[in-house]
């Protein structure tokens, strides 16, 4: 236990200071600057009024109001540990306002909420260890992840969105070790909770092998399609219209450039459905694209991932749910938070010049999708720009990957990728009996090329 505390200190610091900061600001602080009211995350209330719903077995109310909920079911799914003791503590779900100025309920729900956030800093952290990162640089990365991390988690009250994104950064560092079959779990579960994450899918199936690909699918998508299948037979009008069309409104929230083309509904709203799907679409094609360049070099097919392919997966991950940023028709000030999560990863392995840019960076991007502007050249532009700017810090020139980095962490055996075996203690060290009566495994095969220069000089 000790152990593991040593290993995710910066995380589990993170989440603490996280967590404090959040209570603090939406209680305390607000009282501070002359507000009669908590500062609290309003649209974290109409979740947990789908999540309470849900452990009543109340399934066709999940996508009637008040939820408000549009994503897939895992949004309140992962809420029904606090929902269940919500109902049997009786505590009121009223709306914050001058009628409920401060609602008892925060104080139970609020901690639950960001610390179910902080999973995508252990993930973050978890990669970065993964890639081989000092501690001095884990550090660094666990603090500007706090920053922008509670823009969605203590800001606005989506911890559905981290969630996701942490699941995704599971999956990801899973197939890192060659463990296809729970990478396509973690997968599923992460569209479950948001499926922003289907943007970054398709760059994880690019590097598998063409045999590979339809398990991988297949457990990526039963979590979503059982949990949804169950809410259409439910209510199938509401939880059709919520799914499919998906209302924003551009009057509440930040119009972009593509506003005036997107669906027009009642209300006032536009139906982001379509773009996203068109999203899912571009981010296919990306992977296409990547998959013929992966093949060429050989990347698919080597065991387990070397340093330089893992940051390209995810710089790769992090440009592709960039595109929700760049195509939607409606913005919200949270929406750039999954891609600077990512895009922070990758640049504990460049030098600390650009890891010290990009935190910086990220911290400005996270204020300024604060600003209360509805200009799409005053709010949506700049921070677009800003975007494209981050994945230009973490983006690295072939060969200049972790130039000081020695051994890459726990070496997998050769041909993993293309094996469902599981993983024992001979495994780990890459001395499968089969692969060594076969002649496949070769220990050079499993390191990065200054490493196989060292261990070329040690055998000698």
């Amino acid at each position: 236990m000790r152990g593991w505390v040593w290993r995710r200190l910066f995380p589990l610091a993170g989440s603490v200071l996280l967590l404090a900061v959040t209570m603090i600001t939406t209680t305390l602080g607000s009282t501070m600057i002359g507000r009669s009211e908590w500062a609290l995350p309003y649209d974290y209330w109409g979740t947990l009024v789908a999540a309470t719903r849900l452990a009543h077995f109340n399934l066709a109310g999940l996508y009637t109001q008040p939820t408000g909920l549009v994503s897939l079911p895992g949004a309140a799914v992962i809420l029904l540990p606090v929902a269940v003791i919500i109902n049997a503590a009786g505590l009121s779900l009223a709306i914050p306002g001058s009628g409920n100025l401060h609602p008892a309920v925060w104080l139970l729900a609020g901690p639950y909420q960001v610390l179910l956030s902080c999973v995508a800093l252990f993930a973050a952290d978890a990669l970065a260890e993964r890639l081989g990162a000092s501690r001095g640089r884990r550090a660094l990365l666990a603090a500007a992840s706090v920053g922008a991390l509670w823009n969605v988690s203590g800001r606005w009250g989506h911890p559905e969105d981290a969630v996701a994104v942490g699941l995704l950064l599971y999956a990801i560092l899973a197939m890192s070790r060659s463990r296809v079959w729970l990478a396509g779990w973690l997968a599923g579960a992460a569209i479950c909770v948001q499926p922003l994450v289907l943007l970054a899918v398709p760059v994880l199936v690019a590097v598998l092998p063409w045999r590979r690909m339809p398990w991988f699918l297949v457990r990526a998508a039963l979590p979503s399609a059982v949990l949804l299948a169950a809410a259409t037979l439910a209510n199938r009008a509401a939880t059709f219209a919520a799914v499919t069309s998906q209302p924003d409104s551009p009057v509440i929230n930040h119009p972009t450039i593509w506003t005036s083309l997107a669906p027009h509904l009642a209300g006032g709203n536009v139906a982001a459905g379509p773009a996203r799907a068109a999203t899912i679409l571009l981010a296919c094609c990306c992977a296409l694209a990547i998959r013929h360049r992966w093949r060429d070099t050989g990347a698919p097919g080597t065991a387990g991932w070397s340093t330089e392919l893992l940051a390209d997966v995810l710089w790769w991950a992090a440009f592709t749910l960039a595109l929700r940023s760049f195509f939607e028709p409606v913005m919200v000030s949270y929406y750039p938070w999954p891609v600077l999560a990512v895009a922070l990863i990758p640049t504990v392995v460049l030098s600390w010049r650009r890891l010290i840019a990009a935190s910086i960076l990220a911290g400005g991007l996270t204020a300024a999708a604060q600003g209360t502007s509805h200009s799409v050249w005053i709010w949506w532009a700049p921070l677009v720009v800003g975007l494209i700017a981050q994945l230009a810090l973490a983006r690295a020139r072939p060969g200049t990957v972790a130039p000081g980095l020695r051994f890459p962490p726990e070496p997998q055996p050769a041909n993993a990728l293309h094996s469902d075996l599981p993983e024992s203690s001979s495994e780990r060290g890459g001395h499968h009996p089969a692969r060594r009566f076969m002649g496949h495994w070769r220990p050079e095969a499993d390191l990065t090329l200054p490493a196989r220069l060292t261990y070329r000089q040690i055998s000698l």
